[in-house]
Parts: structure tokens; C-alpha cells; sequence
């Protein structure tokens, strides 16, 4: 039985983890996948807010971010402006939410609870350091097939309501998020035509 243990980030994973972006977000713009430069710098400023998952050693996921003073007032943002370039130099070790960069998982290995151990992680971390919650620009991957037909909010609007399912968005409310608006040029992708969901969790102890 292979063993699956989430760890936080050290030097051995940075390579593995530049391979893993490449695989996993095909659709991105190249400018939007994290490097080794990034990792590294990720190790630095905040190790124990990024999350790695392994299986017998190999390097299967990966969970980043950052605490922050998320203003939501003025949601609009860039995925690389709000990771400065994903240096994550906006981290403050004072910011009452944790910015969730990004989770990602390798396609052979989904189905077997890898998004929701490191998810777990992230909440315990949250409420660890009684902090508000859990903010983050989430894709919206399977928009890709209904573009042509109708809206982003359309579509967010029915998978919320369970009519659509959306791979990252279904199970993302799985996990206790709410929607709280949609983000425009968050990052290039095409399946998501550049939108992402604006997506809170909120720290039940507080």
C-alpha cells in the first residue's frame, strides 16, 4: 500500500515541483507556471505555509500561499500580482487570511484524497494561527466547453447550484468554500478564458 504523507517544502522538492506545474497546467501561459527561482524563494520567506505532497517519496502535489490583508473592497487582482511574480514578498506575517497560490495534483494520482489532505493542511495552519480563513482565485477549468453558450457568472452560477460540475470549482465547495465573485484576467488560460471564482473559507473557531 503506498503511503501518502503531506509535508511542508524543503530544497529536495523544488525541481519536482517545476516539473509537476508543467504537467498538471497545460493550458496556462508559460508565464504563469512557478520555477525553481520561485520555490526557492517560497522556502525562504514562508516554508510552513506550503504544503507537498508525497507518495513513497515522490513528489504527487502541492498546496502554496501566504497570509495576507485581503482587501474586499477592491477584489480585482492577477494571480502574478498578488504573488509578486510568486515570490510571495506580499507575504505578512500579521495578514489575517491565508492567499491559497495554488494545489495541484498529479493527473495520475487524483481520486485518492490528495486535494483534500492538503486542503486539510491549509485550515489547520488557518486556524493554528487563528486567522479569518482561506482566500484564493480559483480556474474554472470546465467553462472551457460552455464559453460559446453562455456567461462566466452563468456558468459559476450552476455549478454552485449543482446543475454543471466543475472539476476544480465542485470541489472546492466540497471542501467549504464560497463564491464571492468572479476575478477577470486572473491569469492566461484558455480553458477558463482568463476568469477565476473569488473563493473564501472561513476559520469556524473565529
Amino acid at each position: 500500500m503506498s503511503e501518502l504523507t503531506i509535508t511542508n517544502l524543503c530544497p529536495d522538492h523544488f525541481e519536482a515541483l517545476a516539473e509537476l506545474q508543467r504537467i498538471v497546467y497545460p493550458t496556462l501561459g508559460d508565464q504563469e507556471l512557478m520555477r525553481v527561482e520561485h520555490f526557492t524563494a517560497q522556502y525562504h520567506l514562508f516554508p510552513q505555509g506550503q504544503f507537498v505532497a508525497l507518495i513513497d517519496g515522490r513528489v504527487v502535489g502541492q498546496g502554496s500561499g501566504f497570509y495576507i490583508d485581503f482587501d474586499f473592497h477592491h477584489t480585482d487582482h492577477t494571480f502574478s500580482e498578488i504573488c509578486a511574480g510568486f515570490y510571495f514578498t506580499r507575504h505578512d506575517p500579521n495578514g489575517a487570511y491565508y492567499y491559497g497560490a495554488d494545489i495541484s495534483v498529479h493527473p495520475d494520482f487524483r481520486g485518492r484524497g490528495i486535494g483534500r489532505r492538503i486542503y486539510d493542511a491549509r485550515k489547520e495552519l488557518v486556524r493554528h494561527a487563528r486567522r479569518r480563513g482561506i482566500v484564493g482565485g480559483g480556474l474554472i477549468p470546465g467553462y472551457a466547453a460552455y464559453k460559446t453558450e453562455i456567461s462566466p457568472q452563468a456558468y459559476v452560477d450552476r455549478v454552485v447550484a449543482g446543475e454543471l460540475h466543475d472539476s476544480t470549482l465542485s470541489f472546492q465547495l466540497a471542501m467549504g468554500f464560497k463564491v464571492r465573485g468572479l476575478i477577470p484576467n486572473y491569469l492566461e488560460d484558455s480553458a477558463s478564458d482568463n476568469w477565476a471564482t473569488l473563493i473564501v473559507w472561513s476559520n469556524p473557531d473565529l
